[in-house]
């Protein structure tokens, strides 16, 4: 499905008939809005001689954008797809079909999304990755945020059995502790992904679901949240499904505020890893050496631990720290600087690959939990 098809605004619907005088003002230094950048002042070359011109670009526009009246709601046209999504909504949850008409004839298109989608940091090379998510201003800021919220995370800790240090390491990997939450409309990004985005789209439609439902449970504006270019929000990076799942109130103010509260961004993060099965007081993962002939069939059976540490020592796989010989574990392989390296991933180490489904995520969710624990002491 062509992108400009999702649901065409006013600007989409006129953005044809004046790509003359929108040529002009790229030209003169403007940004598409698409890239999301700055409008005016962008362009280092933009001379003030040039201002008026551009002003007098912009009055035609606006004039342009006036003089071209909208159709009423219930004469837009929406995708195939839009329209069953809407008569789907209305059905299993009752929504209002103009009221979703309307809605989705907003939403603007682009691009960036799907970009974005197509290029993840996470299939970066393990050591590249790390060297993003394992640093000074991660590892210097989740001390502090530590500190700052020591007597939370030790409750959290308490009462779903997950380290302070887990806990601060994936908001710190996510977000950097809510300093970087997202710049996308999350209606738009999901609208985006639901329907111009065919190998995930059935993911999407679902997190679009729970979007429109977790904005009617929480009553705040559809439009107005802010997340990434996936959809997920706020301090922890919950996708929608996760946060009606798996967030809790643990300021006790009444409210699941993920984008506002870091207690219940400590909370839900410890709420989602103890949900996922998280065992209190076992390993997470442990370097290894492997003999190379019988390295690729172990990795291929995947992240999920199927065999325990004494049978995959068995088949020739020798951990550089004591581990337990009954623990189920899974051979896990990343690219270092000097070829694959590898290590025994635990059931910890897939619970933090619930949250996301990334080997490096998971490795750089350990390593800057490591280093934090380092740095806070032993004793929190």
């Amino acid at each position: 499905m062509r992108v400009d098809r999702i649901a065409p605004s006013l600007w989409t619907r006129i953005r044809s008939g004046m790509r003359r005088g929108a040529g002009a003002v790229e030209r003169a230094g403007l940004e598409n809005r698409n890239t999301r950048k700055r409008i005016v002042g962008s362009n280092p070359t933009l001379s003030a001689t040039s201002l008026p011109r551009v002003r007098r670009i912009l009055v035609l526009l606006a004039i342009c954008l006036l003089a071209v009246p909208a159709p009423a709601s219930a004469t837009v046209t929406l995708a195939p797809e839009v329209e069953a999504f809407i008569q789907d909504m209305v059905r299993k949850h009752q929504f209002s079909d103009s009221s979703l008409r309307q809605m989705f004839a907003k939403v603007e298109p682009n691009p960036t999304v799907i970009n974005a989608m197509t290029a993840p940091l996470t299939a970066l090379p393990w050591y590249q990755f790390r060297n993003r998510y394992v640093d000074a201003l991660r590892i210097n800021g989740g001390v502090k945020f530590w500190q700052e919220h020591a007597a939370t995370l030790a409750r959290a800790r308490r009462e779903f059995g997950v380290p302070e240090e887990i806990i601060v390491a994936t908001i710190g990997v996510e977000s950097i502790y809510g300093r970087r939450t997202g710049s996308f409309g999350v209606l738009e990004a999901l609208t985006m992904l639901a329907f111009s985005y065919p190998p995930r789209a059935r993911l999407f439609r679902s997190e679009l679901e729970h979007y429109l439902l977790l904005a009617r449970e929480s009553r705040f504006d559809v439009t107005r949240v802010k997340g990434s270019y996936a959809g997920a929000i706020g301090i922890p990076q919950f996708l929608p499904s996760s946060y009606r799942r798996y967030a809790v109130d643990f300021d006790g103010d009444g409210r699941r505020d993920l984008v506002g509260s870091p207690a219940d961004a400590i909370g839900s993060v410890a709420n989602y890893y103890k949900s996922h099965g998280w065992r209190e007081g076992q390993l997470v993962v442990v370097p290894a050496e492997v003999d190379a002939d019988g390295a690729p069939a172990l990795v291929e059976l995947g992240i999920k631990p199927r065999l325990n540490v004494g049978e995959l020592k068995r088949r020739g796989v020798s951990p550089t720290t004591p581990v337990e010989e009954g623990p189920e574990a899974a051979l896990i392989m990343a690219e270092s600087e000097t070829g694959p390296s590898y290590w025994l991933g635990l059931y910890n180490f897939y619970v933090i690959t619930r949250y996301n489904r990334s080997i490096n995520y998971a490795l750089a969710v350990h390593e800057l939990a490591q280093a934090l624990r380092a740095r806070f002491g032993p004793g929190g």
